[in-house]
């Protein structure tokens, strides 16, 4: 007698039950005559299953006894049994995996986070159970959102991690797209973890599928040691909607959706000044010479129909006029800090102040009224019951104050953070010796907002920020 069990493998599914598909094939060699087994559901926990197979070793001559239900197929006559049988064991684990799911959903309302750690670059399971820093890892994880918001695109990150042989989490040297986006998505790395983004459809076919709003989701926000700091993430995910929310800007497109450049940092910040449209890098050809310039893109499409002024920039003036207003916006850059420190130090200094002071004056003279009032009453010469409404006032005056001043006293401390931060910029600003000699694609994108060309001789640089330079094409 030969034993087919398989251990710990789930009887909804036969699809990675080795042993039982062995058996199966030993059955349709002639090599079996006879199927014993303990019950039904170790048989099969998934009714169609169970007939299927039942029916197949019975049409080749092979009977299967279950023990526990004293069932023979050969000698039987009706399939009747075998499919009761066969549903009170699927309901069974039905009934096992909501039990399982619920405990789930439990553990995720009370915070209680599971990690993946052999798909998770940077993080490893620390001796306390949670989740610790592997630095190597980090740096990568760092690096993908450091060149991310330079303005590389999937691709170019993709191939800069594999030129440097940079390992993925499961070791391999070969990068995808793919795989870059879910890093910069992954709340993890922010110290956050959201629970119950995936969840299994069922127990029979064991697929796991993607939360649509299907299941309630649960944040856990700073649960362990982040790898980037809040606001670098949530840089990120700005810059990942601005780049999915791209719209066509080109009816030579097929598709509805616009595609992010990372070639030319231009081609996402030069517009034109007359109908918006951005412009595109073009290569003219003329008596065996090439010249690169920018030209509208509605222009260049349907010629002065929709935009019958705006001008051909050559690239070489264009990138010198830009270097020009970048060193000129740092060449003031002393005037731009001491207007902003002055604005900032006046707005925070008078934000809720005033108020926090006329709250803590009336609480005093809250504190001498009820003084006044228990003099009263220790005199005797004044109705208890008046008093007793007089300071029920008082006390609902107080309670009302206390929390507003708690209110005030908070965004008072908020600001003072804010303070010290841009405090900090403004240093590091005011003493930065700056002046960019050739253009610089990654600089460009940091700085500066965007470009409109404004005529032939003249464009308008918009800093990031607000501050705007213009400046003249040679």
């Amino acid at each position: 007698m030969q034993d087919y069990s398989d251990e710990g493998i789930s009887g909804t599914q036969t699809k990675k039950r080795t042993e039982f598909n062995r058996m199966i094939r030993m059955c349709k060699n002639k090599k079996i005559d006879l199927v014993i087994t303990k019950s039904i559901s170790r048989f099969a926990r998934n009714t169609v299953d169970c007939l299927e197979y039942v029916r197949q070793l019975k049409n080749l001559g092979i009977g299967v006894i279950f023990e526990k239900e004293n069932i023979n197929t050969l000698t039987m006559t009706s399939e009747f049994m075998i499919a009761l049988y066969g549903s009170f064991a699927q309901a069974e684990s039905e009934s096992i995996s909501k039990n399982v799911s619920w405990g789930k959903e439990k553990a995720y309302r009370e915070g209680k986070v599971q990690f993946q750690y052999q798909n998770l670059l940077g993080y490893r399971k620390g001796t306390d159970g949670k989740p610790e820093i592997v630095p190597e890892e980090a740096e990568t994880v760092r690096q993908i959102y450091k060149l991310f918001l330079d303005g590389y695109s999937m691709t170019n990150i993709k191939k800069t991690l594999e030129s440097k042989g940079i390992l993925t989490a499961k070791g391999k040297k070969v990068w995808n797209e793919s795989l870059i986006s879910s890093i910069l998505k992954n709340e993890k790395y922010v110290g956050d973890a959201l629970l119950q983004k995936t969840y299994t459809l069922d127990c029979i076919t064991h697929k796991v599928v993607k939360n649509r709003g299907e299941r309630p989701m649960y944040l856990v926000t700073d649960h362990h040691v982040p790898i980037v700091d809040r606001d670098t993430y949530n840089r990120v995910q700005q810059e990942l909607a601005r780049r999915s929310s791209k719209r066509k800007i080109s009816t030579k497109t097929t598709t509805e959706q616009g595609k992010y450049s990372s070639k030319y940092a231009l081609s996402e910040l030069l517009i034109c000044g007359n109908c918006g449209t951005p412009y595109r890098r073009t290569t003219w050809s003329a008596r065996g010479k090439k010249q690169i310039v920018w030209r509208c893109i509605s222009r260049l499409e349907h010629g002065k129909k929709y935009c019958p002024d705006s001008p051909t920039i050559k690239e070489e003036s264009l990138h010198k006029a830009i270097i020009h207003a970048i060193n000129n916006y740092y060449s003031c850059r002393n005037d731009i800090v001491r207007i902003l420190k002055a604005n900032i130090g006046t707005v925070l200094e008078c934000q809720g102040q005033e108020e926090i002071i006329s709250i803590e004056n009336r609480q005093k003279e809250i504190d001498a009224a009820r003084n006044d009032l228990i003099s009263l009453i220790a005199s005797g010469g004044c109705d208890e019951d008046k008093l007793d409404s007089e300071f029920a006032k008082l006390y609902q005056e107080e309670q009302q104050l206390s929390e507003l001043l708690e209110t005030l006293k908070s965004q008072n401390k908020t600001s003072a953070e804010t303070q010290a931060k841009l405090n900090k910029i403004m240093d590091m600003i005011e003493n930065e010796k700056f002046e960019l000699e050739t253009f610089d694609n990654v600089l460009i994108r940091k700085l500066i907002e965007c470009v409109k060309v404004l005529s032939k001789n003249e464009i308008l640089v918009i800093f990031k920020g607000g501050y705007e330079v213009k400046t003249e094409m040679e």
